[in-house]
């Protein structure tokens, strides 16, 4: 039974009247099973971005390879990333059920592939393969569980996706690490297959699409757009991990990179325009709430990388903690993300998506600045509270956006509106990491001289018995001075979203009204 439901008091700002739309066919499902495929899916794609992190000695003991092994987290980085828009459009164009089975099926592949492989050269391939299928699985989770809930409804489901992204981001290095010390590098990749295997088969039992009005004509895919996106985003993706790591930023290698990437950028604009069905359409740009929101998460992506790169940098080398402990300090704000998340919808339905947003980054900012003011050495609770309130802020700031970007477009649209800011938001993370990394090795070269970087120094300090007192000191002050400035990068990158949110987006988002399907 359907019964028309009005758009939530405020959701889109006090009074807003609510945009029209054709009613919108609700994914028809048992909601309990799909959700918990969903949330498996989740977890698969966020703890593979992190588990080989600490299984990487036994992993080069084995296969060797030391030279290239970055690659085993930027093969899989730039797979996701490029082919995010992908994904979107095609399950706009043919459904989120067969692009998401698509996608598990793909990265389970990518997963015994890796675990058989025999050399390094084959596991970054095989990573790449992964990647595939966990571009897939992002996007389309995030669309699904728009599809399956009514807008005052959906904090709830993002909120879940929320702590299962962080909390399995976070365990993912443990894992690995008791994987590869106890059993054999290889379960790292062969546990993924009983849990994507039952995601898999709860999403063919449990999860029905909505019947689709036949199109007039066989739908066209852009194989064009999809080429020149991925072209695009491989080049620019390989320039920002790359740069300053295997080659000098001012070289032949990141310098070619770049241009390509801007030319072949042109380039596909230029095949967009001329496209039926652009893989990336205009309207994505020229909606104000659409690019706002899509800029925001992209400033979202580079501060995040200053707590998930640098912290765990800082509360070691500064706080002379050990991995674990330096683990729990960064954590710390995984649980307060998903509660304000959660209860987000309780202040966005009084005052609106962008003043919930906004309020959210302002407190963001704020303690990001408050970083460089934390004593030297200090004590790690004062990290670990920073932590957890940026995390606060920070769900009142994702979330409310992410719910209200998809509220605004109608289902056929959704796949491709989720998926551009996902995209947004990696980009983002790509150029944090290559733009903060070359800030900290930057301010360490004026300190100390020479081309002195931090992970160099960090390996240093990790064996205090080879240093003296005085010298300890020093470097610790230098790598403190370091992080500082990232933390200020940072809160411009927090600076940024807020002046996206104030001059682009509207006051009041045009949310759509919608029908609420009664099982």
């Amino acid at each position: 039974m359907t019964e028309p439901s009005t758009t939530p008091a405020g959701a889109g700002g006090p009074g807003t009247p609510a945009a029209t739309a054709p009613p919108e066919p609700r994914t028809a499902a048992r909601r309990g099973p799909v959700v918990a495929a969903l949330m498996l899916g989740m977890g698969l794609a966020a703890i593979d971005g992190t588990i080989v992190s600490t299984a990487v000695p036994q992993i080069v003991g084995d296969l060797g390879g030391l030279a290239v092994f970055s690659w085993l987290f930027s093969g899989y980085l730039l797979a996701v990333t490029v082919t995010l828009p992908v994904y979107g459009k095609l399950s706009d164009t043919f459904g989120r059920k067969p692009v998401l089975i698509a996608g598990v099926v793909l990265f389970l592949i990518g997963s015994l592939l890796c675990a058989a492989a025999w050399n390094m050269a084959s596991l970054i391939a095989f990573r790449v393969v992964q990647g595939l299928g966990g571009g897939a699985l992002q996007g389309t989770i995030q669309t699904i569980a728009a599809d399956l809930y009514p807008l005052k409804e959906r904090p709830r489901i993002q909120a879940r996706l929320s702590s299962v992204w962080a909390a399995s981001s976070v365990a993912g290095p443990a894992v690995g690490g008791l994987l590869a010390g106890y059993a054999d590098w290889r379960w790292i990749f062969l546990i993924n297959l009983p849990i994507g295997l039952v995601a898999l088969w709860l999403i063919c039992r449990h999860l029905v699409e909505p019947k689709r009005t036949a199109p007039r004509e066989r739908p066209r895919i852009d194989w064009a757009g999809a080429l020149a996106v991925f072209a695009t985003g491989a080049l620019l993706i390989t320039a920002l991990v790359q740069g300053g790591v295997a080659w000098p930023w001012l070289s032949a290698p990141s310098l070619g990179l770049l241009g390509g990437a801007a030319a072949l950028g042109a380039l596909t604009v230029v095949i967009e325009r001329r496209a039926a069905e652009p893989i990336i359409p205009g309207w994505v740009w020229r909606r104000r709430t659409i690019a706002a929101v899509n800029l925001s998460l992209g400033a979202l992506g580079l501060l995040m990388v200053a707590p998930t790169v640098f912290l765990p940098t800082y509360a070691q080398s500064v706080l002379g903690l050990g991995p674990i402990a330096a683990g729990f300090v960064l954590s710390s704000w995984t649980l307060s993300w998903p509660v304000t998340a959660a209860l987000s919808n309780r202040v966005y339905n009084r005052i609106g998506f962008r003043s919930t947003a906004v309020l959210g980054i302002s407190g963001a900012l704020l303690l990001l600045l408050a970083f460089p003011f934390l004593p030297f050495p200090g004590e790690p609770w004062q990290p670990a509270l920073l932590m957890l309130l940026l995390g606060g802020t920070l769900g009142l700031f994702q979330l409310p956006l992410i719910v209200g970007v998809q509220s605004t477009v109608p289902y056929e649209e959704r796949g491709t509106t989720t998926a551009s800011v996902l995209f947004c938001r990696q980009v983002g993370q790509s150029v944090g990491a290559a733009l903060f990394g070359a800030v900290a090795n930057g301010v360490l070269a004026a300190r100390l001289g020479g081309g002195t970087d931090l992970d160099t120094l960090a390996r240093a300090l990790d064996d205090p018995a080879s240093l003296t007192a005085e010298t300890m000191d020093h470097l610790r002050r230098a790598v403190d001075a370091a992080v500082d400035y990232v933390y200020l990068g940072a809160a411009g990158a927090a600076a940024l979203a807020l002046l996206a949110l104030l001059t682009l987006a509207p006051r009041r988002f045009p949310v759509l009204k919608e029908l609420k399907e009664e099982d």
